[in-house]
């Protein structure tokens, strides 16, 4: 690997991919949407290009040159306006990306999928790789574009793409300037706009350990296969506990409240956000209806297959915390 294609590079994940290859002396040309806001990519030693990935010339001139993709350019989102440009970009962006790599025969593209897009099995047993997908009814945008462009990409894989899926979990961290939808959990959290815990959970991971994962993917990933970048299983319970202590608030109440209550308190939320407001609303019921599930993870095959090592989630917490806090989130 000489020079990798990073789309999506001044996203959180993104950015630390960057980082990763950087740090592997590995030369990066990164595709950013135009006006985007690279904070995350000040300083660093690279090639960058404006370009949206649904436009074929922008990708064609993007993949010129390299010998690797890294494709993580991706909509994540609870709610929008309009989820139209959610399946644009996330399903014909991607088979752009994809067409293109296949065609200018790139050596391996690494393809940025997502837990959400593998099924979830009863209860607290652990899903895997293998695990069917059965989430269709919850009626969730994003999820359903992440499963239909991952099985995009792994039609790609079995007609002759060198390329790898990765799963990540739900990543904290530094750089998380969006804020994701997860970032958005703890910022919530510190702020006391959210002191409600239902049943459901799930697994954590340091998004330096994601960024990692890509690499390792990229070097001994066998195409056509996914992987799990996830860590921790945590019941939200244990979650909300565990951030409250990290940043302090141990003798902060958590109200504990059964999952579909919480749902049915959502519907006005989204009915505001939909014909009010036009701005996201805390949560959804949709969002609700997914993390009300046990969305545990066994990341074995990652451990064993990739040799991926996994930082300790309080370490990964408290700098998450840090790092909101001193950019004014929480």
């Amino acid at each position: 690997m000489k020079k990798a294609l990073v789309t999506g590079a001044a996203g959180f994940i993104g950015s630390h991919v960057v980082q990763e290859l950087l740090q592997d002396n590995v030369e990066v040309k990164a595709l950013i949407m135009p006006g985007e806001d690279t904070k995350n990519l000040e300083g660093m030693d690279i090639e960058t290009m404006e370009g949206n990935i649904l436009d074929q010339d922008a990708v064609k001139a993007a993949v010129k040159g390299v010998d690797t993709i890294f494709h993580l350019a991706a909509i994540y989102a609870i709610w929008m306006k309009d989820w139209r440009n959610i399946y644009e970009v996330n399903i014909q962006g991607s088979r752009n990306v994809l067409w293109t790599a296949l065609k200018a025969g790139v050596n391996r593209v690494v393809y940025t999928s997502s837990v959400a897009a593998l099924g979830v099995k009863a209860g607290k047993t652990l899903s895997d790789e293998e695990t069917l997908f059965n989430q269709y009814a919850l009626g969730n945008h994003y999820v359903l574009t992440k499963y239909l462009s991952q099985q995009e990409a792994l039609g790609f894989a079995r007609n002759g793409l060198d390329l790898v899926v990765v799963n990540p979990c739900f990543p904290f961290g530094e750089n998380d300037i969006a804020p994701t939808p997860t970032g958005q959990i703890i910022i919530d959290t510190l702020s006391g706009l959210n002191r409600f815990a239902f049943g459901g959970g799930f697994n954590v991971v340091d998004v330096k350990d994601v960024a990692r994962g890509h690499l390792l993917a990229a070097k001994k990933g066998k195409a056509g296969e996914k992987y799990i970048l996830g860590n921790q299983n945590l019941t939200l319970e244990k979650f909300m506990r565990l951030v409250y202590k990290t940043a302090g608030f141990e003798k902060r109440m958590l109200i504990k409240i059964p999952g579909f209550l919480m749902k049915t308190g959502t519907i006005p939320l989204k009915y505001w956000a939909d014909h009010v407001s036009h701005k996201p609303p805390l949560s959804s019921p949709p969002e609700i209806e997914y993390a009300s599930q046990y969305l545990f993870f066994d990341n074995t095959k990652a451990r064993e297959n990739l040799g991926l090592k996994f930082t300790p989630v309080k370490d990964s917490l408290k700098r998450s915390i840090n790092w909101f806090r001193k950019n004014g989130y929480a």
